[in-house]
């Protein structure tokens, strides 16, 4: 049997779970480097029967799993992964599990970008190194107003900071209620309301049809000059584009950006070239402690379906 780990950026899978009780039944091989498009995919997976992916780095829709005649499990790190096909997998009779991981990494990846964009850490790091000093003019926190999309978990963590550095709070998504604004210490925001009044937009919301571009053009006319966006939860909930051209135009200050339309960001993408974008690899959730979790969970779902007892079956 021969079981596939995708997507090892670091090296680091084997080493973060035990994996004893795995390959005394499998032959385990390691691909360190994104395998590509669909057809790059196929190639090199053709022939194994158990495939480990790391959250949603390699998209398995149904015209790549049914190129695969020989999967039965694909283990996903994450208790969601909207890159794969869950009913092409179900009808293929392909076992689809979660292993669970960490919740609050994402939150502190968002705090990391907005204090690097409002204290110009990435442009005063790079005039230290060429030889500069005191290059920029920072913003404070305090008495300036944060904007939440998104107020699930994440989205609380994210608000209970900007009320620790004493910002003022408010929050928007389609369905929050007053209620739950009231249990967070954050005021209720309209839509509008919090696009135009707010120096920082944090995104945390689930990728969804109804979220799908939601901040385009219209969004980024509404918001001041000065503001900040960031978004560490999809690259689609923001139409690129438009991001792009409000970044070029200075209609708004900046953006901290963790997901993009294109995982990995084509290296000619446009956003690498401007510098009021801070700019990281889809490494919110890459973190030691967060790796240990996920790895070990997948260690205990292959383990499962081996013994004919799956756990945290997704479809």
């Amino acid at each position: 049997m021969k079981l596939a780990i995708l997507d090892d950026y670091q090296g680091v899978a084997l080493d973060s779970a035990d994996w004893s009780q795995v390959d005394q039944s499998a032959d385990i091989s390691i691909f360190d480097t994104h395998l590509g498009d669909a057809d790059a995919v196929v190639r090199a997976l053709d022939g194994f029967d158990i495939i480990v992916a790391m959250r949603e780095r390699t998209p398995f829709p149904q015209c790549v799993l049914e190129r695969l005649p020989k999967l039965r499990l694909l283990v996903t790190t994450g208790m969601r992964n909207l890159a794969i096909d869950l009913a092409a997998a179900r009808k293929q009779g392909i076992d689809v599990c979660g292993a669970p991981m960490l919740g609050y990494p994402a939150a502190e990846h968002a705090w990391a970008l907005i204090l690097a964009l409002v204290k110009q850490i990435p442009a005063e790091n790079l005039s230290m190194h060429r030889g500069g000093w005191q290059a920029s003019l920072s913003t404070g926190l305090q008495n300036n107003t944060l904007g939440i999309l998104g107020l699930g978990k994440l989205g609380a963590q994210v608000a209970r900071v900007g009320l620790a550095f004493g910002m003022n709070v408010q929050a928007w998504s389609a369905n929050l209620t007053p209620d739950r604004c009231t249990e967070c210490g954050v005021v209720c925001a309209s839509r509008e309301e919090l696009f135009a009044t707010s120096d920082i937009v944090t995104v945390h919301l689930v990728l969804s049809d109804r979220t799908r571009g939601l901040i385009g053009t219209t969004e980024f006319q509404m918001m001041k000059p000065t503001a900040y966006l960031v978004n560490t939860s999809r690259g689609p909930i923001i139409q690129e584009s438009a991001l792009v051209s409000a970044l070029q135009s200075g209609s708004i200050a900046g953006a901290g950006l963790d997901v993009y339309d294109t995982e990995p960001l084509p290296q000619n993408h446009p956003l690498r070239d401007l510098d009021n974008a801070v700019l990281t690899g889809h490494t919110g959730y890459v973190m030691r402690e967060n790796y240990v979790t996920g790895y070990r969970g997948v260690v205990e779902d292959v383990s499962a379906w081996l013994n004919g007892e799956p756990v945290r079956l997704l479809n």
